[in-house]
């Protein structure tokens, strides 16, 4: 079909027949004639037949109007020609010619009235055409006289009037121009004058006005000046907006932004202004420190402007280190204090923005969004830059704080680095709500840097006082308490740098709401970070007042003159604490001056005196009160240093237990061969009884575990020098403490002072005094301790601290061994005759002696008492110690008998009872101990075999020696040998698991 339609395209528009007469002699052969064409119709053919006849035509015929079907059908032909597959291949074709031309047929003469039709409206167009062709003509004659009709002289007064309106225009637009030109020194001045917004606004009246005559030549080059000038107002305006960073100024920021709001750039105006603070926090740090490491070098080597600001850090003597940690943070925080005076401005602004009365108008509404969309921009911009703001600030100063090795500060030093920190911390809670971890991990690491280093020191130091210790009691008010110390001063205070920044936002809450920020408080002026050095001095001045002294010299002198009190006035004699946080008085208090100012719990057993302390315990309750505030200001390194506070305590406790609660003097053979170190020696010989583990004397597991862990942990048992390689100790001996040796100036020997009782007391109760402290500061190490690490203070508390009371039966009872002359005592009982024939009324003289040694030890024990206040607590511990020693040597005199009637049993009871009566008067001492276990034993003399043996088993606490000496005695009155073999078989089997 294509084909036909295009044949009929280029044929033109004619009749069919007229197309059918002009076609070539080919296109003629293959369309059939009239005849043709009505034999076909007349023909009847099936339709159906007539489609697969049209269909069976090979699609080559219908590919493109240039096909050439003769050669197609040419080259088709065999080489070997045969007639009749020729002509019935030509029937074939004729058939489907037939078929084809049957169909082009049907389809012309179905559309043959359209195409007529058709054909009249062109022949109709034609003819319309020629009628416009002739109209035309005519009236381009007529136009044409018209023409001719006009004079040039009407056409040359209208040209020249058009002419005259131009020149007219030209001469405004000059005009204009020349004022142009002229604008470039009134925006020199307005950028002189620091008018900002006015000198945009001409500039963009000026592109505005040069835009309108840009058709101009000289315009072109005026345009371009203007926009140079307006890109030198933008750098100019850049370097205004930079000057905001350190110094905010409300009237010179306002400017700054209207010109930016004129410009249409407040978007990147608030990217600048970050740009600039980041800039300004650099150049700030740089310049503090670059200061201050060109003065420390005095000279004026350029070398350090070169260096890297983490390089120069590191250039920063200890002299300067904390002189210049001060100027750099509030140079830091005249930054950060105008980034926030930068918000409240921007706050403010939105604020008088919001309250403004929107333009109904639709393109109010669209101008407004706008400004609500910059708005919107500005403030998330200003919100996430306070973090990032306040990063910058951290990391320099974190590299700045590692910079320098602190580990050899001063302690006082040191706590104001970390005071300026904690404060600056502070200021990042307020500026942006951060925990400030950069700055908490940076300070961490130099503090549990320096605080090893410094408690190892102070640990030496603690060495050193107790082995110059000479255990005299150092003179305290009666009502002391550490929290009139000056290191202690912190806990009743709510100063902020004390306090952590995680912490101190809910003790504020909770003290006073509305206490005011930082930045609210230096808004106008000032600097947080410049009250430093006047609280220190505020708190030195306190401390003086509160101990009464005028000076330190002045206190000095006291200690100078203590024991001449005939000149010292007598408000000068009473108690006092040396509140001076360096030296500590070493002259011991006269024995006058005490006898006349205290007396003793021994002669009243109920006073209220002054605590038993010594200058080597006040300097522990000195340093866990410094641990404490550094506690306090740190919080990350709270459990390292409640680690060494406790170490303080366990040397402490060790040092006490080694100086007097061993006995390290030699006993003699007659003593059980396997005792252990913490048990006593008498003066003589003494008995063997005294060690059976009966629990006299003896360690209790939990303090005897306490004191194994302390020299597992703490003590260094090497000799110094030993172990030791090229490059110093080992790191876990380091650690370590040498164990203290006591003082050659303590005698713990000499009888008449009770073998250094005094000394003993004050030494025991001064630990006993201490742990009472660190009772009173649980809660407050508690709070400060991490959730955890709590456990390890409980242990700490139920196994360390609560066993120092313990210490007291050990260290008292070697006094107690040694008072009492107990192996005379066995030499006379030795000596008296028990198998006596009748009872006897008068008590032996052994009993006499043992009273008389006890009336001696009363004597001793109240002349000590003079020189230093005996506690109710330790006077019984010493009577119960004297009273059972004596007891068991009552039993062990009584277990030495070889043989013993029933009227000597009698007598052993009536020594005991005139023993006790008369020890009663002694002591105030109730119940008597171990009165049951003299009276059990010389009762049991009388029980028969069974009782015997149930006995033996039931009372533990004899000695085999003392329970096999009973059935020995019991021999040939009540017990027969039999029943003897068959008693000490049983004491025999008691024995054996201890062996």
């Amino acid at each position: 079909m294509q084909k036909i339609k295009s044949l009929m395209a280029r044929q033109g528009l004619k009749s069919p027949q007229e197309s059918m007469a002009d076609m070539s002699p080919v296109e003629n052969f293959r369309i059939p004639s009239k005849e043709e064409l009505r034999e076909m119709r007349e023909q009847p053919i099936d339709p159906q037949a007539e489609q697969e006849i049209i269909d069976s035509i090979e699609e080559v015929y219908f590919s493109s109007d240039s096909f050439d079907m003769v050669q197609h059908e040419l080259e088709k032909l065999p080489p070997d020609l045969n007639l009749q597959e020729i002509e019935e291949y030509r029937d074939k074709l004729k058939r489907q010619q037939a078929a084809v031309s049957k169909k082009v047929a049907d389809l012309i003469l179905e559309k043959q009235p359209s195409y007529v039709k058709e054909l009249e409206r062109v022949t109709s167009l034609q003819t319309n055409l020629q009628l416009a062709a002739v109209i035309c003509t005519n009236a381009r004659r007529q136009l044409s006289t018209a023409k001719e009709g006009f004079t040039e002289a009407s056409l040359g007064l209208l040209a020249n009037q058009r002419r005259r309106q131009l020149l007219t225009g030209l001469l405004k637009s000059l005009r204009t121009i020349k004022t142009l030109q002229r604008t470039d020194v009134r925006l020199s001045e307005m950028l002189e004058e620091e008018d900002y917004p006015g000198a945009i606004q001409l500039c963009l009246e000026c592109q505005k006005a040069a835009s309108t005559f840009k058709h101009y030549s000289c315009i072109s080059e005026l345009n371009s000046k203007l926009q140079d000038t307006l890109e030198q107002i933008e750098e100019q305006l850049d370097v205004a907006l930079s000057k905001t960073c350190k110094h905010f100024d409300v009237s010179h920021y306002t400017k700054v932004q209207l010109a930016y709001t004129l410009l249409g750039k407040t978007q990147t105006a608030m990217d600048q202004l970050h740009m600039h603070f980041t800039q300004a926090i650099h150049n700030t740090v740089f310049q503090v420190v670059l200061g201050y490491v060109e003065l420390c070098a005095g000279n004026a080597d350029t070398k350090f402007q070169k260096m890297q600001y983490r390089d120069l850090c590191t250039h920063i003597t200890t002299d300067s280190y904390i002189p210049c940690l001060t100027d750099l943070c509030k140079a830091l925080w005249e930054v950060m204090l105008s980034y926030h005076r930068t918000m409240q401005w921007h706050e403010e602004h939105d604020k008088e923005e919001a309250a403004a009365t929107p333009d109904p108008e639709g393109s109010g509404e669209e101008g407004s969004d706008e400004a609500v969309v910059g708005r919107t921009y500005v403030k998330k911009k200003l919100e996430h830059g306070l973090t990032r703001i306040w990063q910058d600030v951290q990391l320099k100063v974190k590299a700045y704080l590692l910079g320098t090795d602190m580990s050899n500060f001063k302690y006082d030093d040191f706590i104001v680095v970390l005071d300026v920190i904690s404060r600056l911390m502070q200021v990042g809670e307020e500026f942006c709500g951060s925990r400030s971890e950069v700055l908490q991990e940076s300070i961490k690491r130099q503090s549990v840097n320096y605080f090893k280093n410094y408690h190892r020191t102070r640990l030496e130091e603690l060495r050193m006082f107790l082995e110059n210790e000479t255990w005299e009691l150092c003179p305290v008010k009666s009502n002391f308490s550490i929290a009139q110390l000056h290191e202690f001063k912190f806990m009743g205070q709510c100063r902020s740098p004390s306090v952590s920044p995680n912490r101190q936002a809910t003790s504020s809450a909770a003290t006073s709401p509305a206490e005011v920020s930082l930045f609210e408080q230096y808004l106008q002026g000032g600097n947080p970070f410049e009250r430093q050095i006047d609280n220190k001095e505020e708190e030195t001045e306190d401390v003086l007042a509160s101990n009464g002294y005028e000076s330190d010299e002045l206190e000095k002198n006291v200690y100078q003159d203590y024991d001449s009190d005939s000149d010292v006035p007598d408000e000068l004699k009473q108690d006092y604490v040396d509140e001076q946080t360096g030296d500590v008085p070493v002259k011991s208090v006269s024995r006058e001056t005490l006898r006349s100012r205290k007396r003793s719990d021994y002669n009243l057993n109920k006073a209220a005196n002054a605590p038993i302390l010594t200058n080597t315990t006040l300097n522990v309750i000195r340093l866990v009160g410094k641990y404490m505030q550094m506690m306090s200001i740190l919080q990350p390194i709270a459990f390292d240093v409640i680690h060494c506070v406790s170490q303080l305590f366990d040397y402490y406790l060790y040092a006490v237990y080694t100086f007097f609660g061993r006995n390290d003097m030699p006993i003699s053979s007659q003593s059980a061969p396997n005792q252990g170190k913490e048990q006593g020696a008498a003066r003589q010989t003494v008995p063997a009884y005294w060690y059976e583990s009966s629990g006299l004397g003896l360690i209790s597991s939990r303090l005897r575990t306490t004191l194994n862990r302390i020299q597992e942990s703490l003590i260094d048992m090497e000799p110094s020098g030993e172990s030791m390689g090229p490059h110093g100790p080992p790191e876990e001996r380091r650690e370590k403490v040498p164990s203290p040796h006591l003082s050659q100036m303590v005698v713990l020997t000499a009888s008449g002072t009770l073998y250094g009782l005094a000394q003993r007391v004050v030494a025991t109760e001064s630990l006993v005094f201490l742990a009472e402290q660190f009772d009173f500061l649980q809660s407050h190490l508690d709070a400060m301790m991490p959730s955890a690490k709590k456990p390890f203070l409980q242990q700490f508390y139920s196994q360390t601290v609560s066993t120092a009371s313990e210490l007291r039966k050990p260290i008292y009872w070697i006094v107690a061994a040694r008072a009492i002359d107990y192996e005379q005592m066995l030499l006379m009982m030795a000596g008296v005759k028990w198998d006596i024939k009748e009872i006897m009324s008068q008590h032996n003289v052994y009993v006499d002696v043992l009273l008389k040694e006890f009336e001696q030890f009363n004597q001793r024990l109240g002349e000590v008492s003079r020189q230093v206040r005996i506690p109710l607590a330790v006077s019984n511990v010493l009577w119960e110690h004297c009273i059972r020693l004596a007891n068991r040597t009552l039993v062990e005199g009584y277990a030495n008998v070889k043989k013993c009637s029933n009227e000597g049993r009698a007598l052993m009871q009536l020594d005991f009872q005139q023993f006790l009566t008369k020890l009663e008067r002694l002591t105030d001492l109730r119940p008597i101990p171990d009165k049951e276990f003299v009276e059990t034993y010389i009762k049991a003399y009388y029980l028969t075999e069974n009782d015997m043996e149930q006995f033996i088993k039931n009372h533990r606490e004899y000695s085999m020696k003392q329970l096999a000496n009973l059935v020995n005695v019991c021999l040939g009155s009540h017990i027969n040998k039999k029943a003897r073999q068959k008693l000490l078989a049983a004491i025999d089997d008691i024995d054996r698991p201890k062996r």
